[in-house]
């Protein structure tokens, strides 16, 4: 039986970026928070002497273990699922700072388009632009509403960057000047400007200069050392949860954070949540946590899991398209590339950063014009220096032919290392009807619960999208002067490769209970007392990474947060967009 603890404010599920955040600002509004975390402790002493490829990158030391806790994937509803147990397959964060503290630190912002998607597209295309069984929605909330909260990210997390020029007006501009400019990046930025495009250098919360945040937190000039993805940043030039908003929350003395704490379920009397009940992985304990406010602020499929185990709002039927939990799951990364290779040019691309580079975002939503076009949305195309810093287990690129192995691989391995660029595609992932995340009939964790399932395939809207895409990518390397240019194969279907945590929708936002799981500001429809936070929220995924816009999301759900705590209630009536005041 599980022990019971002390009630407090409120308590989150998870302690990464979404976690810190409600931490900070609900305990700087005068709130008790515990922040339950399954992973371990970490500070930033934890990063020194982390320059180890094998250990981080290969091994993935900062990433949770699959032999526990995984998922399953099918493509289609008629498929078996199968559990993923590689790697190199996905790579979920755990420990105190979850995936943020090894993110690449890409600090896009979704367009405008994104928010209010559907009715933008047949306003200006027609309804019949959207194929039949594409779960389009709007998010119930605008770009406008949305505004001020990339804003306070941006600043708290020190994002170093210049504005992209297809972009609305911003309130202000970035806090920190943009990362330097390598010579391949000055490559890109005079051919793409010269076949007409904008380019601009890459938005990064990895810090250009010495840096104090609104907070009060330092970040330090970033090093080049390439050691991002995967790795925490030992110099504190990277935004991490854990020099950021941790801190900021522990200073006000209202925030414990409890590691090895897995939380199993949500507690739910059918009107509200009255707590967590949570395992300690190290002794096996059960221990449950009363709260007045509970707030699931982990990995995607951790969110929409809880809430399916704990029999919280209505789970989704691709049969009918009715039921909320599970609905318009999206994977971001089937996204594209060409390989352009050089005989005469070298480029040092060992001097690096998680995302170091520049973006053109010319193709982006509805930037242009899809009136002859068979696909909707569209993708941002980029020429980052390696993210790994061409580290030599990671990065061998050589040119289409080059044998696997042998003497001949060796030569062409060496040669083009410091000979190559790619030139490359993320894109938007659109939602279908028959994708979505449930519970794994067959498959089960450690502890005996059901996996998250996942259905999902590459759709026609990818792979057209792509196509029209990749052609942009080709002629810039054309342009560019590249002696080869290898088109990379668009994949046909689901690998079941979803690396980089870049995953959607499950407990989506909007403005109807009927196709919604939470409100603007994050909140369960069906459980006042319940607000879901992070990506689980998107109702497709846009053309860039997914944190910043999660973050935006989540500082505006703590306003609400604070309000529900002061008054009660739902926050936002169902159809009705009215913002309390």
């Amino acid at each position: 039986m599980a022990k019971k603890l002390n009630k407090v404010d409120v308590v989150t599920v998870g302690v990464g970026w979404m976690g810190g955040i409600v931490a900070a600002e609900l305990t700087k509004a005068g709130f008790n928070v515990v922040g339950l975390e399954k992973g371990s402790e970490r500070t930033r002493e934890d990063y020194l002497h982390t320059h180890d490829e094998l250990r981080y990158t290969i091994r993935g030391e900062m990433e949770s273990k699959l032999t526990k806790e995984t998922y399953t994937f099918r493509r289609n509803l008629g498929e078996e699922a199968i559990p993923v147990r590689d790697k190199a397959t996905i790579r979920m964060g755990t420990g105190t700072g979850g995936g943020g503290s090894h993110w690449g630190a890409q600090t896009h912002r979704y367009y405008p388009y994104d928010f209010e998607i559907r009715s933008k597209t047949v306003e200006r295309y027609g309804e019949d632009k959207i194929p039949k069984n594409m779960s389009l929605q709007d998010w119930g909330i605008t770009y406008e509403e949305l505004e001020p909260y990339y804003d306070k990210f941006e600043k708290m997390a020190g994002v170093s960057g210049e504005p992209d020029p297809n972009y609305p007006e911003r309130s202000s501009d970035y806090p920190n000047p943009p990362l330097v400019k390598t010579e391949a990046m000055r490559m890109f930025h005079e051919t793409t400007s010269k076949l007409g495009y904008k380019p601009f250098v890459t938005p990064s919360g990895t810090v250009s200069q010495s840096y104090t945040n609104p907070d009060g937190e330092k970040l330090n000039p970033c090093q080049y050392c390439a050691f991002c993805v995967y790795n925490g940043c030992e110099y504190g030039a990277k935004a991490d949860p854990v020099i950021t908003v941790i801190p900021t929350a522990q200073k006000t003395g209202k925030f414990e954070l409890r590691n090895h704490a897995r939380v199993i379920r949500v507690l739910y009397d059918g009107k509200k949540a009255t707590g967590v009940i949570y395992v300690d992985t190290q002794t096996g304990e059960e221990f449950e946590q009363p709260a007045d406010l509970v707030v699931l602020t982990s990995f995607v499929f951790n969110n929409v899991r809880l809430l399916l185990l704990s029999q919280i709002g209505v789970p989704y039927n691709p049969e009918t398209g009715e039921g909320v939990i599970g609905r318009n799951f999206t994977d971001h990364h089937v996204s594209g590339a060409v390989g352009a290779f050089f005989k005469d040019k070298k480029f040092n691309s060992y001097v690096s950063t998680g995302c170091l580079g520049e973006t053109i975002t010319d193709f982006t939503g509805d930037i242009f014009d899809h009136s002859a076009l068979d696909f909707l949305h569209g993708g941002q195309i980029e020429m980052r220096m390696s993210i790994y810093g061409n580290s030599p287990i990671m990065t061998s690129n050589t040119p289409m032919g080059t044998p696997s192995w042998g003497r001949e691989y060796k030569k062409q391995s060496l040669y083009y290392h410091n000979r190559s660029l790619t030139v490359s595609v993320q894109k938007a992932t659109l939602p279908y009807k028959d994708y979505y995340l449930d519970l794994d009939p067959t498959y089960k964790d450690d502890l005996g619960d059901p996996l998250i399932r996942l259905t999902w395939d590459v759709s026609e809207n990818d792979k057209n999208l792509l196509t029209y895409v990749l052609g942009k990518c080709k002629e810039i390397a054309e342009e560019m002067g590249a002696d080869i240019i290898d088109e990379y194969p668009i994949t046909e279907h689901f690998s079941g490769v979803s690396s980089f945590e870049h995953n959607a929708g499950g407990a989506i936002m909007g403005a109807d209970p009927k196709t919604s799981a939470v409100n603007k500001y994050l909140q369960m429809w069906d459980c006042e007392n319940l607000f879901v936070c992070g990506s689980s929220a998107f109702p497709h995924f846009g053309v860039s990474n997914p944190t910043t816009t999660a973050a935006a999301l989540t500082y505006h759900a703590t306003e609400g947060m604070i309000k529900y705590l002061q008054e009660g209630g739902l926050l936002v009536q169902a159809n009705n967009q009215k913002q309390f005041t």
